[in-house]
């Protein structure tokens, strides 16, 4: 049980997964620039400590302006429902959920989504994959191949997050999340928020680099915290207007 070998099992992947995942980052970044130029906004979901990765996704520096996310608690937020529904203990699992999430938000005909989830199991992630689909928009998922694998769905249809995607990126995360054994079973050590993140950020790299090869200037945004960083991200912000919202 050592910080050490937790430290190298990160390292390892950190330098692994750019090489290994390069087809599918370069396909995810092609999806990405695609729905850019045609107007779209890149929608982005997960629940629990996946909202982490839809974060590193929407509405930070360095990052693409024409981002949302999407999280459970939308269905208060902007749907109306009663906050004593985010204490659900199945929340999660429920299906249904994931039409109140979508109908909830400023979705565009030229959207994508990206919908990232360890395990790709859950009822409310399944749902919403499979719904964006039927509606024609491109999806790419961040998910652990190992994990999802193992364990059997939790939605009726037995699909998981990876069968639906048109993109699968591969957090390589084992089953279970952490890495480093307990003598009496568990484990600890878990990695799958920083190798998605990894992942989200190797995309949006992709995506820019792309663009600027391509003539075009990639909308992105600056720190809030550096000077004029406020009016540079408002009068991008300007262009998406009723397509994007921030502060949820």
């Amino acid at each position: 049980m050592n910080p050490d070998i937790y430290a190298q099992h990160v390292a390892d992947l950190v330098s692994t997964i750019p090489q290994t995942h390069a087809g599918e980052i370069g396909q995810a970044a092609r999806l990405i620039g695609k729905c850019l130029d045609n107007g779209g906004v890149i929608q982005a979901f997960g629940s629990g400590h996946s909202e982490a990765v839809a974060m590193e996704i929407a509405g930070r520096a360095g990052g693409l302006v024409p981002t949302n996310r999407l999280a459970l608690r939308d269905i208060v937020l902007y749907g109306g429902a009663d906050r004593a529904e985010l204490t659900r203990y199945d929340l999660e699992r429920d299906p249904t959920v994931a039409h109140r999430i979508l109908a909830a938000a400023p979705i565009g005909e030229p959207d994508l989504f990206v919908v990232i989830s360890n395990s790709g199991v859950n009822g409310v992630v399944v749902e919403l994959a499979q719904a964006v689909k039927e509606r024609g928009h491109d999806l790419i998922a961040i998910t652990s191949l190992a994990h999802s694998t193992a364990v059997a769905s939790r939605h009726p249809s037995g699909a998981r997050l990876c069968d639906l995607a048109d993109v699968v990126l591969d957090n390589m995360a084992p089953y279970g999340d952490a890495v480093l054994p307990l003598p009496d079973g568990g484990a600890v050590g878990a990695v799958s928020t920083i190798t998605s993140a990894l992942l989200a950020q190797l995309v949006v790299t992709q995506v820019v680099r792309d663009q600027l090869e391509a003539g075009k200037v990639p909308p992105i945004y600056l720190s809030a915290n550096v000077p004029e960083g406020d009016e540079h991200n408002l009068r991008l912000e300007a262009l998406y207007a009723g397509r994007i919202r921030r502060g949820s």
